[in-house]
């Protein structure tokens, strides 16, 4: 009996919290994603440099040609009161500050049952980190590799049309 209460305390103590199982487990599917369409992928993909791309993803730090040197990328949860996060799920504090990036969470990023946009949040996000601000560079970027990756892709449509991204040069598959 006390070695069951034993385990029981070391695996509830053991347990991270909900939000940061969250994070954790959106970023590995983003990553399982990357993975899969990364071997059909070029080395730079509308802009954005491949490599420097998973780099950020998986380890959260790379060499960035687009901002020029090492660039770290922290995680921060945002706030409801964050003019940007009553708008977006998500977004990245930019340029980098003293070669580190913010992506911040926002509240609603982890609303129930949203495991999927999640995935895509994170694959967005991740270009913004790499390549910078633009919208339609971002959400091509994300659909491709979910394509490559899954043979669909999340329709963004009325998201790329507010965008004006139909003459951007970039598009979705």
């Amino acid at each position: 009996m006390r070695f069951c209460f034993l385990l029981l305390i070391f695996l509830l103590s053991a347990l991270p919290p909900a939000h940061a199982n969250t994070v954790d487990a959106a970023f590995d599917r983003a990553i399982a994603q990357f993975e899969a369409a990364r071997l059909n992928l070029p080395a730079e993909l509308f802009g954005v440099d491949v490599s420097a791309y998973r780099a950020a993803l998986t380890f959260r730090q790379f060499t960035s040609r687009h901002w020029g040197g090492t660039v770290i990328m922290r995680v921060e949860n945002g706030s409801a009161t964050n003019n940007s996060c009553s708008r977006f799920a998500a977004f990245v504090r930019l340029p980098p500050s003293e070669g580190q990036v913010s992506l911040v969470l926002c509240p609603q990023f982890s609303s129930d049952g949203a495991d999927t946009l999640r995935t895509l949040t994170i694959l967005h996000e991740l270009v913004h980190v790499v390549a910078g601000p633009n919208e339609c560079r971002a959400m091509a970027f994300a659909a491709h590799i979910e394509q490559a990756a899954t043979g669909r892709f999340t329709d963004v449509t009325s998201y790329w049309r507010a965008n004006e991204c139909g003459g951007s040069g970039f598009s979705l598959p």
